[in-house]
Order: structure tokens, then C-alpha cells, then sequence
């Protein structure tokens, strides 16, 4: 499975088109203190206080508060989501992956579902994994 370019998530989003979304790893409380959780908040319009789902151009999957099948359920919401939506186009960033610790090699399979969806884009992280 080669994914095109566009298909790609850049290593840093600092910006956003109309109708794009950036994925990111939250906790359930909404505290975005820190990581793609902080660029989530102050840039893309995640609000403070809610920690899981849409808000402004972002979306918050919680990986701080749980085991992998939490996290999981999260994401197949999250994919479910997305699937709803083709108007959007979904940049993953390579959540859980920082401050919550957890390993591209636990989180990346969980979006196997998602590789089949134009409108999602994966970290190069989880593409190398999931080929």
C-alpha cells in the first residue's frame, strides 16, 4: 500500500485551506497544554474543554486517558466520521505518538481502515508501518 504524496501528512501544519481538518491527539478533558493538542488549540480552533471529536477546523481523538482499545474506539469513530464527510480532507498527525507516549507501531494499525479513504492523509510514520 503506497500512498500518493498528498496523502501524506506534512511534519508540521501551520496552516490549514478551507475545508481541511487537523487530527490530533487530545485527552477526554480538553486540555490542550501542549504538543499538536497546543497547535490545535491557538491555530485551528479546537476548543478548550472538549477533548474528543470536532471543533473548528480540527479533530480531537483522546490517547492520554486510556488503553489501546480506547484509543481505538476513538479512531473508528474518528473513521466513521470521516467517511461522513468527503467535502473534508483529514491531515492525521501521528497522535499519541508524543506526550502520551504510546509507539507508531500501537497506533498506526488502528487506522487501517482510514487507508482506504482519498480524504485522509497519515503520517509518513504510520504509511511505513501499515504497508
Amino acid at each position: 500500500m503506497e500512498p500518493d504524496n498528498a496523502r501524506i501528512t506534512p511534519e508540521y501544519v501551520t496552516s490549514l485551506e478551507p475545508g481541511s481538518i487537523f487530527v490530533f491527539g487530545s485527552n477526554r478533558r480538553g486540555r490542550h497544554w501542549g504538543g499538536a493538542a497546543h497547535m490545535a488549540n491557538k491555530k485551528f480552533g479546537a476548543e478548550w474543554g472538549v477533548g474528543v471529536g470536532p471543533t473548528g477546523q480540527a479533530y480531537a481523538i483522546p490517547t492520554m486517558d486510556g488503553d489501546i482499545e480506547a484509543i481505538r474506539s476513538a479512531v473508528d469513530d474518528f473513521i466513521k466520521y470521516a467517511g461522513e464527510h468527503p467535502e473534508l480532507f483529514f491531515y492525521v498527525t501521528p497522535i499519541g505518538c508524543g506526550i502520551a507516549g504510546w509507539r507508531p507501531e500501537e497506533i498506526a494499525p488502528l487506522f487501517e481502515k482510514a487507508t482506504t479513504l482519498e480524504n485522509v492523509s497519515l503520517p509518513a510514520s504510520f504509511w511505513e508501518i501499515l504497508k
